[in-house]
């Protein structure tokens, strides 16, 4: 399947990133792009266990990782991305199916096997620990918003004043939580002065949507009503607590996995698992078996019973979805439960889990797995490592220590911004291994391509890693201590950079007491930014120090 030809421009860097790499996986690659042989190319997939060396893997990796995530203009290939999350939606459906099955049986305390009387002993263990862990119910939930799109709030209107003054919707089980709603901010002052008729909305559950995962195949995500967003990330918040209660700090763990994971690539100690479609097939019944039945009840009462997917409603298997304000740390504490119960030993300091990234000594990493497949879960044997040289975890990559994850480019360069991220994302790559100087790494040769793609007047914007992609990253960068408007010498430093240029929707599209709600949910009193209300872009001083 072949399409329009790249940019230019595109076609140069990734060219030069390919010959400079200089192998026959890398040669393959470039003969790929010339000949618009997409679909082959975005097929490819680096196994470490092929290498001896890092710098080998590295090298091959970055040629084949850098348009795995790109929405890339192949004809047609569209509807084939899409399609691929419906199958998904459906296949992740029968799974837990049979394990809502299966576990009926084990909540009867009915075992149809040795299999299943041996997986009970350590279910009841992973029970335990959870009862434990997640302790007495809150006694308040106190309600948020996320950042995204609710069942009735699409599009551009979803800022928080937005959602304030739309159309409240929830399901139907909702009905004996609507006192933490009422009483909030956003009740008190955002819908308070609606008409009678415009009441809450019973709506049946959720609506499915795709999303982007990687240029073959899109994710498959479940749009929440607003009233049962609000409280599931309540609940989340919650269970992010209890987690950190119990030994790990969820809003940290990413950088503790991937620290784990470098040092597991080196001493083989411990093994990092990754699931296939894990939210999407935790099971109703799983969750009913292993939480106590109050915090069984309340998530229930929660999460949508139903899924408006293609054209009509469909009743789920499973418990809830990506779109679900607790579905990460209900998962989270799940597979955690698992693990502890396989004798993975203590919670945040034997073993970790965030998500569906899990981390647990090598030496019961097998019959983890194997009670995770019980479970009705599949592992990711793209991402699951349990012996050689390479872990992975939280988006962190080692062979043998040293970091070789690639570069991925989300889409293809339109404007200066663009160029800057995608120059940025090379010289990390370049950067990953200290022994070795940029100017001589594999994507300098790429970085100096992007660096062509950029107007002179912006080409010259260099900065520190810490102003991210405002700056073209640089060890050495022009710099002033004087303050560029008052001329005066503060004693700070001011860096020239590319910033976008957002334009506020100011507070009078919205009645007073819809601004003052706002307000108490975190709202700047400049006004909101709708989504992509980024208008331009314009060369700027910041202050850095």
């Amino acid at each position: 399947m072949k399409t329009a030809t790249l940019d230019q421009s595109l076609t140069r860097v990734f060219i030069a990133l390919c010959e400079k790499a200089d192998t026959c996986l890398s040669l393959k690659c470039s003969i790929l792009v010339r000949y618009g042989e997409w679909v082959q190319l975005l097929s490819l997939r680096v196994n470490p266990a092929h290498y001896e060396h890092a710098d080998a893997y590295r090298n091959d990796n970055a040629c084949v990782e850098f348009f795995r995530k790109c929405h890339l203009p192949v004809a047609g290939h569209d509807r084939i991305r899409k399609q691929k999350a419906l199958e998904t939606f459906v296949s992740s459906e029968k799974l837990c199916a049979q394990t809502n099955v299966r576990f009926s049986n084990l909540l009867e305390n009915y075992c149809d096997s040795n299999l299943d009387a041996r997986a009970m002993e350590f279910l009841q263990r992973a029970k335990s620990w959870l009862s434990e862990v997640l302790g007495p119910l809150p006694s308040d939930l106190k309600g948020r918003f996320g950042p995204g799109a609710t069942f009735g709030d699409r599009g551009r209107l979803t800022t928080v004043p937005d959602k304030i003054t739309s159309r409240p919707g929830m399901t139907s089980d909702l009905n004996p939580y609507v006192h933490m709603i009422s009483g909030s901010a956003w009740f008190r002052y955002g819908v308070s002065y609606r008409s009678r008729q415009d009441h809450i909305e019973i709506v049946r559950g959720n609506r499915f949507t795709t999303v982007p995962k990687d240029s073959l195949k899109d994710r498959g995500i479940c749009i929440e009503p607003s009233c049962n967003i609000f409280l599931q990330l309540a609940v989340g918040d919650v269970l992010k607590a209890r987690c950190k209660r119990a030994g790990v700090n969820l809003l940290y763990a990413q950088d503790t996995h991937r620290q784990w994971a470098q040092r597991a690539s080196q001493d083989g100690m411990h093994a990092t698992i990754d699931l296939s479609a894990a939210s999407d097939t935790v099971a109703k019944k799983l969750v009913e078996f292993l939480l106590p039945p109050d915090w069984f009840g309340l998530l229930n009462d929660l999460r949508s019973p139903m899924t408006f997917f293609e054209g009509r409603w469909t009743r789920l298997e499973k418990f809830s979805s990506m779109g679900n304000g607790y579905t990460f740390e209900l998962e989270t504490l799940i597979f955690a439960s698992i693990a502890y119960a396989m004798g993975a030993g203590v919670f945040g300091q034997d073993f970790s889990v965030y998500g569906d990234d899990i981390i647990v000594p090598d030496l019961v990493a097998s019959d983890v797995v194997a009670m995770l497949y019980y479970c009705g879960f599949e592992t990711n044997s793209n991402k699951t490592f349990l012996s050689g040289k390479f872990r992975e975890s939280c988006g962190g990559d080692y062979f043998d220590g040293v970091l070789v994850r690639g570069f991925n480019l989300d889409e293809p360069p339109s404007q200066p911004s663009d160029w800057i991220t995608l120059a940025n994302g090379l010289r990390r790559l370049g950067s990953s291994d200290p022994d070795c100087d940029f100017s001589v790494s594999v994507p300098f040769t790429a970085w100096l391509r992007c660096l062509d793609a950029l107007p002179s007047y912006i080409r010259r914007l260099r900065g520190p890693l810490e102003l991210g992609d405002l700056v073209i990253h640089d060890s050495t960068y022009p710099q002033s201590w004087r303050n560029p408007w008052t001329g005066e010498d503060e004693g700070i430093s001011y860096v020239r950079v590319f910033r976008p240029i957002t334009e506020p929707l100011p507070w009078h599209h919205w009645k007073r007491n819809v601004e003052f709600a706002s307000a108490l949910y975190g709202c700047p009193s400049s006004g909101v930014i709708p989504r992509d209300g980024v208008s331009g872009y314009k060369v700027d001083w910041v202050a850095f120090s």
